[in-house]
């Protein structure tokens, strides 16, 4: 009975051990499926990763067959062993969904980069054997440009009009306002006399403050 003990945390040891390792090789592989630019045949790195994925897995359903007998063994099955069997079992269920999400992600990834290239290729070699055909389509492409350019500038110049227009308006609504004022001050009777009263009386009364200060000043210096 200790044996079988002594077996069964044997297995779970390597068992965990062999999972920890899975997510390791998960990490490095799942970097190929969010490759922007990925190559269009796997690299050995590639290969070699997806190899030991598959080895690692093999390994884990061989030790959970021998973790099954070892528990179909005993007299009394452990409720908790059986828990961590379930457990186990489920892990590495969703580590082979995981490895063919990720085998399907680079694949498509791949087809794509390759039908890209196969265009480009296309592309080229039509350029290459029609030279007729390609400088033409430098010719289109530099009017694109010329016409994207005359199109810039013609907004420009045209916010610039705009912007002038508005100045305009504003100047001239100024003017009209100031001929306003001058005009109503020339209507109302008294209206000048009036401000050069003030004007005057506000000259006096500087001219007392400042004799006021000047005053205070000579006494200051005369007891001192």
């Amino acid at each position: 009975m200790s044996s079988t003990g002594g077996g069964w945390a044997q297995l779970r040891q390597q068992a965990r051990s062999l999972e920890t390792q899975t997510e390791s090789l998960f990490h490095t592989y799942s970097q190929y499926a969010s490759m922007s630019n990925i190559s269009q045949k796997p690299s050995e790195e590639e290969t070699r990763t997806e190899a030991q994925l598959i080895e690692i897995l093999d390994k884990r359903e061989a030790l959970l067959s021998q973790l099954t007998r070892l528990l179909d063994s005993e007299s009394s099955q452990s409720a908790l062993k059986q828990n961590n069997l379930s457990r186990h079992r489920e892990i590495l269920q969703d580590h082979r969904r995981e490895l063919s999400r990720l085998k399907s992600t680079i694949n498509s990834a791949r087809d794509r980069a390759n039908l890209l290239s196969n265009v480009r290729s296309d592309i080229d070699a039509y350029r290459s054997s029609n030279p007729g055909a390609a400088e033409a389509e430098y010719m289109l492409d530099e009017r694109r440009r010329i016409d994207n350019s005359n199109n810039m500038a013609d907004s420009i110049l045209a916010q610039a009009y705009a912007a002038n227009e508005s100045f305009a308006s504003q100047r001239e609504t100024l003017m009209n306002v100031n001929r306003r004022i001058t005009a109503s001050l020339s209507t109302v009777p008294g209206i000048n006399s009036l401000i050069g009263r003030i004007g005057a009386k506000k000259r006096r009364d500087g001219i007392i403050l400042g004799s006021f200060i000047s005053f205070c000043f000579l006494m200051l210096l005369y007891f001192w």
